[in-house]
């Protein structure tokens, strides 16, 4: 049954419209599958919802929910990954009100964000399972009830304990296009998280844009994916496009994937037409963790598109990934780099499926200077870049970030984006806002008319690709020299065996002359930090930082798996642990060890571990 071609999609104005079309039109087939892993050695329990079941729960919560709170409150998601997350948020937009993708509270090292975001969007009600409701009650209380007016006034209710028999005789409200459907908060990786206002139609146009970008609109497909549902690529990816398509989605937990990598890739193969999304350093996890044995029984020659929206995507990546799995039947064309933010909904420019990798070797001193001049892939000072494609069904333009000049093909600037997926602006940030989301350019007649969205990530446009660089605020320029921080990052971790990929932050301090640079490293599981010769370890990095970017380092930091600050969605915060490093938190607690520093001056309130050593 599944394998047929759903009906083309029609065109409906909100998600919850389409829920109700496919359960009229297509009652039986699957909508949404819940993969379990309740034992470590576990194949997988699948739980299953049709577009009829979806329909009924979507409607009872949604009536539950009117009985809380009035059309345009706030309702907090606070669920576990699962169906009830997807109802819960269905429902939210149905009965009109304003739905907040969050997490429990018993995501590791993310209380502090959680409670953030709850004392700033202020709910009236949150949805969460009788599982954690406990949990979710003392947190909300704490976390709302001491900021936002009496604790009386957020509700718990509970999904998967709402019954089928509140749908009886409930009408979904008909919210107009153009209001807020939900508030995306930003991960954080460089300030504190902000809500981006999302509209009904944003997300509408967001989810047939990244259809058409990957050619979902024309072929069935089924949505395979393990990032988390709060996350803006897990909620349009695996929530919105499929609700617009018709398509099943198939999901799993973050932590089963983490746990255990291969059921991610066995789910891909258990699929035809299997599409799903992740970041660099999942894919580079599936390569040294998946074994020979496991490899035997996969086939992924249905595989239909791997998306990676990191920043920047790096073509190494695609290349360890795909001969790992070469000989399960992994489609050579099957990675699509991809770019998007939270303030677009999430996608705005993608590689198309079935296309050879948009391979881009510039010289690093001139990208330094703003130009993205080519360069010999051999040439060791080369920096290696994965295009990301070109726009979906939006303008994409680089301004100068201080003029606000258009620049040409081939200058590095700020990517601004136009388009209908771009949000209404910041909840409760008026200046903000308009300087993000209002932006207009400035000089020559010709220069782009509207309003622009100032994403803050550079980039520039080559051979009708975009090429993302890196990220503005992260920018380390040291003695006028600009150095992009995951490009130091890369460096550093292929200095030595010791480091975790993708698990280290690079970022400046204040010195005393000027700006200095620090990177804070996680080290592998195998070994312990008493285990390791740390001063071969920093003078590796030292070295290999000096002479591919003519950079000294002022500190290295050798610090356990776990210890860098991580975002909600999973990147590296160079933000928050240039924070904790400026105070003192890796000298102070944990197990740390910081480099030799003749190289260079920490400052001054950090010096105090600057020998090598291990502390309680």
């Amino acid at each position: 049954m599944d394998s047929r071609r759903p009906p083309l999609t029609p065109a409906c104005r909100t998600l919850p419209e389409y829920v109700r079309h496919w359960a009229e039109a297509t009652p039986d087939r699957r909508a949404f599958t819940f993969v379990e892993y309740p034992a470590p050695h576990s194949r997988g329990v699948h739980r299953t919802l049709t577009w009829r079941r979806l329909d009924l729960r979507v409607r009872a919560l949604a009536a539950r929910l009117a009985e809380e709170a009035e059309p345009g409150a706030r309702v907090a998601l606070s669920c576990p990954q699962g169906t009830e997350y997807v109802t819960g948020f269905l429902a939210a937009l149905a009965a009109g009100m304003v739905a907040v993708p969050l997490y429990p509270p018993g995501l590791p090292g993310h209380a502090d964000r959680l409670s953030g975001v709850l004392a700033d969007a202020l709910p009236a009600a949150v949805v969460t399972t009788s599982r954690v409701r406990e949990e979710v009650r003392e947190f909300c209380a704490r976390a709302v009830g001491d900021g936002g007016g009496p604790k009386a006034r957020t509700r718990i209710v509970c999904a998967d304990e709402v019954p089928d028999d509140d749908a009886r005789g409930w009408r979904p409200v008909d919210p107009d296009a153009g209001a807020t459907a939900y508030l995306q908060y930003t991960s954080g990786s460089t300030r504190a998280p902000a809500g981006v206002e999302i509209t009904h139609a944003n997300v509408v146009a967001n989810a047939r844009q990244g259809l058409s970008a990957y050619g979902v609109d024309t072929h069935p497909v089924t949505f395979v994916g393990w990032l988390p549902l709060y996350h803006d690529m897990g909620l349009v990816l695996s929530v919105a496009a499929p609700v617009v398509r018709g398509a099943l989605t198939v999901l799993m937990d973050p932590a089963a994937f983490l746990n255990e990598p291969v059921r991610w890739l066995r789910l891909l193969g258990a699929h035809p037409r299997a599409m799903s999304a992740a970041p660099n350093f999942a894919y580079d996890y599936c390569v040294g963790a998946v074994s020979d044995g496991q490899k035997a029984d996969l086939r992924l020659d249905g595989v239909a598109a791997l998306i990676n929206g990191s920043e920047p995507v790096r073509p190494g990546t695609a290349d360890r990934f795909h001969a790992a799995f070469a000989d399960q039947g992994l489609p050579a064309t099957a990675h699509c780099p991809s770019y998007g933010l939270a303030e677009a909904t999430v996608f705005v420019s993608a590689a198309r499926p079935g296309e050879p990798l948009g391979r881009f070797a510039l010289d690093r001193d001139a990208l330094a200077a703003g130009k993205a001049l080519p360069a010999r892939p051999d040439d060791p000072r080369a920096v290696l870049l994965a295009g990301c494609g070109s726009p979906a069904g939006q303008r994409v333009r680089i301004a100068d970030p201080v003029t606000r000049a258009v620049l040409s093909e081939g200058e590095v600037g700020e990517i601004w984006v136009q388009g209908p997926n771009v949000g209404r602006g910041y909840w409760n940030r008026r200046e903000e806002s308009e300087r993000v989301f209002g932006a207009g350019f400035a000089g020559a007649s010709d220069a782009p008319c509207g309003r622009w969205l100032r994403t803050g990530d550079l980039g520039a446009l080559l051979d009708g690709q975009l090429i993302v660089t890196g990220r503005l605020k992260d920018l380390v320029i040291v003695d006028g020299r600009n150095h992009y921080p995951q490009d130091l990052e890369a460096t550093a971790q292929e200095a030595h065996a010791a480091l975790r990929r993708d698990r280290l932050a690079a970022f400046a301090v204040p010195g005393a002359t000027g700006e200095r640079v620090v990177v804070v490293a996680e080290h592998i599981r195998t070994v312990s930090l008493a285990e390791l010769d740390v001063r071969a370890v920093v003078r590796a990095v030292r070295g290999a930082v000096s002479g591919r970017h003519g950079l000294r380092l002022a500190d290295v930091v050798l610090v356990p798996p776990g210890t860098v600050a991580r975002t909600s969605s999973g990147k590296v915060s160079r933000a928050l642990t240039r924070a904790r490093y400026l105070d003192g938190a890796y000298a102070r607690g944990g197990d740390a060890a910081h480099g030799d520093p003749s190289a260079g001056t920490p400052p001054a309130d950090a010096s105090a571990g600057t020998t090598s050593r291990a502390a309680g």
